[in-house]
């Protein structure tokens, strides 16, 4: 793709999105699916205005890095073990009823062995995005709501990883069982990596410089991307890697003002997410996978906000709490694109099965975060009373 064609596209992009989401605000609709709209209106499938949707989808995928980059540097270590015992039980639980739903409707519409199994596994996921995007950061990020969210949505990333880095080590590629011990293995060395390098030398750089904020936001991404492709160079996806360097960094003292400053940098590459997942939307394959992936997202929809609000009841949660964090988590994730996608490339599972698993996604994401919008506070909340930084 030539510099012109590059600019044009992003024009496209961001010209648009400030025009869907004028038009979403007045009609009183989502931002976040006026974005997956246009993308679906300008890109490959709609009016081909933008082709190149791989483009698009990488620097979409970046937004994601961010993201779980911002989510590991709001957990300090001590606090990550405090909520990892509390939400064990509520994750675990959560994910083994929603795996085995997940596993009966894929094998009711036919589908092979080990896609039910990759299908069931893209299931057991709520979307971080969604759950970060539409959560007040003044208003719950730093109560208790915020944090039950948080730690559910940690476990859960921590469980997709390991899946994903399962996945590198099946299908006809598959590396020999010492790589695959050797990868797998490659995980406790970078977090011992992270967290020497953070206390010898980038803490030591902070402290130094912290009074330029310049240095430190540049500081700040360079550690995110660096770790990011250590992980990759080791095997491991970028998101994992990310995820680590933000950990790693939690205990600064800057954390809390690094998160802040990246925001609108993540919100800019999230837009490029939702554009990509809209721009992906192949219309010729949709009759083929349309009944299972309306009927799967629908049975989601309906099972997640119950199920969390009793698990979290039983654990001692009040019963107000415990329904709005269900409802927030009611939807597919993002990680079960990358599931889907990297199972199609290892050819463990077969191109209608990770088109199904993208249809159900999208479809999740549109509805739970028109029903969030409606029912309580958000950033982008249709309701001004509801509407909180």
């Amino acid at each position: 793709m030539n510099a012109e064609s590059v600019i044009f596209s992003i024009f496209l992009i961001f010209t648009g999105a400030a025009l869907m989401a004028a038009l979403a605000l007045y009609a009183r609709q989502s931002l976040l699916v006026a974005y997956i709209v246009l993308g679906w209106i300008a890109g490959p499938w709609g009016l081909g205005l933008v082709r190149d949707a791989d483009l698009i989808e990488g620097i979409g995928h970046i937004g994601i890095i961010f993201l779980l980059y911002l989510l590991g540097l709001n957990l300090h270590p001590q606090k990550l073990v405090r909520l990892l015992r509390e939400a064990l039980t509520v994750t675990a639980a959560s994910s083994l009823v929603f795996a085995m739903t997940g596993f009966a409707i894929a094998w009711s519409f036919g589908f092979r062995g080990t896609e039910c199994v990759l299908i069931a596994a893209a299931v057991m996921f709520s979307s971080t995005i969604l759950g970060l995007k539409l959560l007040p950061a003044t208003a719950l990020h730093h109560r208790h709501t915020g944090e039950v969210i948080i730690s559910v949505l940690l476990l859960q990333d921590i469980l997709a990883i390991l899946i994903l880095l399962l996945l590198e080590t099946l299908g006809p590629a598959a590396p020999s069982l010492t790589a695959a011990v050797v990868h797998l293995g490659a995980l406790p060395l970078l977090v011992l990596f992270a967290f020497v390098l953070e206390n010898l030398l980038l803490v030591r750089l902070i402290r130094r410089f912290d009074a330029i904020g310049e240095y430190v936001f540049l500081t700040a991404i360079g550690w995110c991307l660096g770790i990011s492709q250590l992980a990759h160079w080791l095997g491991l996806s970028y998101e994992t890697g990310a995820f680590v360097a933000g950990v790693a960094l939690a205990s600064s003292p800057v954390a809390t003002h690094i998160a802040e400053s990246l925001r609108p940098l993540r919100d800019f590459f999230l837009i490029m997410f939702f554009f990509s997942m809209g721009a992906g939307l192949a219309i010729d394959a949709l009759p083929g996978v349309l009944l299972p992936a309306v009927v799967l997202a629908a049975v989601v929809l309906i099972l997640k906000p119950p199920v969390f609000r009793w698990l979290l009841v039983r654990e001692g949660e009040r019963r107000e709490l415990a329904a709005e964090v269900g409802v927030r988590l009611g939807q597919g994730s993002e990680f079960a694109l990358l599931i889907a996608a990297l199972a199609l490339h290892r050819e463990v599972m077969g191109e209608r099965a990770a088109y199904l698993v993208q249809v159900y996604t999208l479809l999740t994401f549109i509805a739970s975060s028109y029903v969030i919008m409606w029912r309580y506070p958000t950033p982008i909340a249709v309701n001004a009373r509801l509407r909180r930084d």
